[in-house]
């Protein structure tokens, strides 16, 4: 189980609309700091910020290839996040399947107050 700091960076990072698109690149293969800056009204520094975030939520990695600095998404903590919120997910069903029964017992007993009348 991922710690809660840890779940707090990840989420932070996601809550975040030009990060998530910024990952949402990543996904596809590394990029610089300028191809991802590209599709963004943004400054570099603007999008550095960003960055920053998402490398501190260790969502991605920064390598070097000689004067290029290209950016690398790391899925560890969106495995972790993931598998946080399916525990959440089974609480869920379980309280949906419990409800299913409750309302499948009423309409039992509807029916037969129903029958008896």
């Amino acid at each position: 189980m991922p710690s809660p700091a840890a779940l707090d960076a990840t989420f932070q990072a996601l809550a975040d609309p030009t990060r998530r698109a910024i990952l949402a690149r990543l996904a596809q293969g590394e990029a610089s700091v300028m191809e991802l800056a590209e599709p963004f009204a943004m400054s570099q520094p603007g999008i550095s910020k960003h960055l920053k975030v998402l490398e501190k939520a260790g969502l991605i990695s920064r390598g070097r290839d000689a004067q290029r600095r290209p950016c690398k998404l790391e899925a560890g903590p969106l495995a972790e996040a993931t598998g946080w919120l399916i525990e959440y997910r089974k609480f869920w069903e379980t309280q949906f399947d419990r409800l299913d029964d409750l309302l499948d017992e009423l309409k039992r007993l509807e029916a037969m107050t129903g029958k008896n009348n």
